[in-house]
């Protein structure tokens, strides 16, 4: 099935809370998701981001769409990740899903996996966003009038100072040349607390920053609350 097939199709948005997912439901329209899906761990915090399972919640009654949290252990196997996914893609095929939409830009290995994922589906993978210029496409979404706080930060490439700033021009024009300006490879992670696809704006205190080991990497999570 083509992209330009699936419009008008049942789809559900996988869900960051964070910037590129954001422009991806603005340029979809809210009236064209049936739900937004994001994994949490058993602490309460999504994965990467680590931010609160009650913030996510307050973006989904903003907006006006449902919420679908998948539960996983806090250091979560590969294998039970697929598995509790499988369960989901099952449950969206009895349900009439079609596709499911992801905000990648342009990283071939995560589509792939996905790609394979839905093939043993009959669900479909649609990528929105897919080879959008990083440079062009941050400018769009602060253009379109969204807000988002930086959540977490790979220690490796930015410092702890970069957690918990604002998503404005300053941080952008603070980031060294090498990093990329959507954060696409993993660099930083944001929460999105107001623009045009919520009805009002997301309070959000910005609380302490603290580091963790992620496997052999180093990351700076500011706590949002």
């Amino acid at each position: 099935m083509g992209e330009d097939s699936m419009v008008g199709a049942a789809t559900v948005l996988s869900w960051s809370g964070g910037k590129d997912a954001a422009y991806a439901l603005f340029e979809l329209g809210t009236n064209g998701v049936t739900e937004l899906l994001t994994t949490i761990s058993e602490d309460g915090r999504t994965g990467m981001h680590r931010v609160r399972r009650e913030l996510y919640e307050k973006q989904a009654d903003s907006i006006g769409v449902p919420i679908r949290f998948v539960e996983i252990p806090q250091e979560c196997v590969n294998e039970v990740y697929e598995s509790r996914m499988e369960s989901v893609m099952a449950a969206y095929e009895s349900h009439g899903i079609e596709r499911v939409a992801f905000a990648d830009l342009y990283l071939e290995d995560v589509r792939n996996y996905r790609e394979n994922r839905l093939a043993e589906t009959t669900i479909e993978g649609w990528w929105p966003l897919w080879n959008r210029d990083t440079d062009e496409q941050i400018r769009a979404f602060l253009d379109a009038g969204f807000r988002a706080t930086v959540a977490a930060v790979d220690g490796s490439v930015l410092d702890a100072s970069f957690a918990g700033r604002e998503l404005d021009s300053a941080f952008l024009a603070d980031l060294p040349d090498s990093i990329d300006p959507c954060g696409e490879n993993g660099e930083f992670h944001t929460f999105v607390r107001d623009g045009p696809i919520f009805d009002s704006p997301i309070p959000v205190t910005v609380g302490k920053t603290v580091t963790r080991e992620v496997g052999d990497d180093e990351f700076h999570y500011c706590d949002l609350q």
